[in-house]
């Protein structure tokens, strides 16, 4: 390879000084991150602000000094908000693009802005600030998706479905409350994300490359200045530690988990074996060579995207798990999965916010196969169990009566009381109340039950302390 003194263009300035010969265009290429961080400008230059802040505050910098680069590091980004800004792979990321800009505009003043921090610190600061801006929006999409299931509870507080274990038809259930069991997943992923934040609420800036930095830096003045409430307590962990980034995705990871599985449930719902809901047109889509198909492609797609975000997740703790410390290059490879993990959740949430108030509810088809499969079941046996049967005993009886109905081919409500006392003799006519569907939901008054008027107090309750939530944002 070919000699050259550093002042040759092919040389990063950044740390050139220690190189001869020039990077070849295959490794800048494969080393360049520019080409996915430059989403990190913003946080970039917020970062930038606030360091010369301090580094003012602390001597390194005079008033007029510090005034120059701050207005210039402001220009800079309205030619990045204006996609006027010029990037460059020769640069390798988002942090000396935005440098060598600077000190293009300004000269040798701009290099001093890169005092007593590193690229380390830089962009594991930049990345946290960028994560807690999606965290804050990740989290009101997901109220405005619990409000808008909890509201669908409430307009179907008494509708009256079959609930599955195994799926197969298990007890009668109302729609309600099969909502509210939505919500419940998304209320836990809500705190999941809250708590996930408290970590990514700390400020590495000021740790440097590993060891901190010789400078009397003001490390508080930066993170009141960035919006941190706390610190990082070490310099080797602080630019190494990408714990923050795998939590956000185990989170991601658990949301889209839940959308996959209400995807999946949404699809079987929708098919014509069940024709339980209809979803609207606006989230299905045609067949290309068969007319009469409407597709619940929206849901599938929620479904395969979760997939995904798995891999994204394994992605990151691989990447992690051989590295000593302190910071490796290997670091660059967290960003993609976890701008691809963001990005894929709030599609996804967004979608599904706006599916849900449009799905159409088949009552009548729901009834119909609430009343099938013997969902009352249970019911009989707990009717048996109040009359002093012992559990076990009215378990066996039951199963009796259940292949008894099997052979003749209808279900328990439609067996006549003589044929039922043949079986138990403290069954009498009060025993048709307990077979009915509605009947069974109707006796599941308690806390945390399917009956309507328990479901329409919780979906209340859950709305108004949605409410509360969103009145804090």
């Amino acid at each position: 390879m070919k000699e050259t003194k550093l002042k040759d263009k092919n040389i990063n300035q950044s740390w050139g000084g220690r190189f001869s010969s020039e990077t070849s265009d295959f490794v800048k290429q494969f080393t360049a991150s520019v080409d996915f961080d430059q989403r990190l400008a913003e946080k970039d230059i917020e970062c930038s602000l606030a360091h010369t802040s301090m580094l003012q505050k602390i001597g390194v910098l005079t008033s007029d000094e510090r005034e120059l680069i701050q207005k210039s590091l402001q220009e800079i980004a309205t030619s990045i908000n204006q996609g006027s800004f010029e990037w460059s792979e020769d640069l390798e990321d988002v942090h000396m693009n935005i440098e060598a800009a600077l000190t293009a505009k300004i000269g040798d003043v701009g290099k001093k802005l890169h005092t007593g921090r590193s690229r380390n610190d830089q962009i594991s600061t930049d990345v946290r600030l960028w994560l807690m801006d999606q965290i804050d929006d990740i989290s009101s999409i997901i109220l405005d998706v619990q409000k808008n299931i909890v509201e669908l509870a409430v307009a179907e507080h008494d509708t009256i479905m079959p609930g599955f274990t195994h799926l197969q038809v298990a007890q009668p259930i109302t729609f309600g409350h099969h909502m509210l069991a939505w919500n419940q997943m998304f209320k836990r992923d809500y705190e999941r994300l809250l708590d996930c934040r408290k970590r990514v609420d700390c400020n590495p800036l000021g740790s440097a490359a590993i060891a901190g930095t010789g400078f009397e830096i003001d490390r508080l003045h930066t993170s009141n200045l960035l919006g941190f409430s706390k610190v990082s307590e070490n310099s080797l962990d602080a630019v190494s530690d990408r714990d923050f980034v795998i939590e956000f995705c185990a989170f991601a990871s658990t949301c889209m988990m839940h959308l996959s599985r209400m995807s999946e449930e949404l699809i079987i719902w929708a098919s014509s074996q069940f024709n339980f809901i209809n979803l609207s047109d606006k989230f299905c889509t045609g067949s290309s060579i068969m007319p009469q198909k409407k597709n619940p492609d929206i849901p599938e797609l929620i479904r395969g995207k979760t997939g995904r975000v798995f891999g994204q997740l394994m992605s990151l703790l691989t990447l992690m798990k051989g590295q000593p410390l302190a910071y490796n290059r290997d670091n660059q490879e967290d960003k993609e999965p976890l701008f691809d993990s963001v990005d894929t959740l709030i599609n996804c949430l967004i979608i599904f916010k706006e599916m849900v108030p449009n799905i159409q509810v088949n009552r009548e088809s729901m009834l119909k196969s609430a009343k099938s499969g013997y969902s009352t079941a249970t019911d009989l046996a707990d009717y048996l169990v109040k009359k002093s049967v012992p559990f076990r005993d009215a378990h066996k009886i039951v199963g009796e009566l259940v292949n008894h109905a099997i052979k003749s081919k209808c279900e328990l409500v439609d067996i006549d009381i003589e044929s039922m006392k043949t079986f138990s003799d403290v069954i009498s006519d009060d025993v048709y109340d307990v077979l009915t569907v509605e009947g069974s939901v109707r006796s599941r008054s308690h806390l945390g039950g399917t009956a309507p008027k328990e479901v329409s107090k919780a979906a209340k309750h859950e709305l108004e302390s949605i409410k509360r939530l969103n009145a804090k944002k």
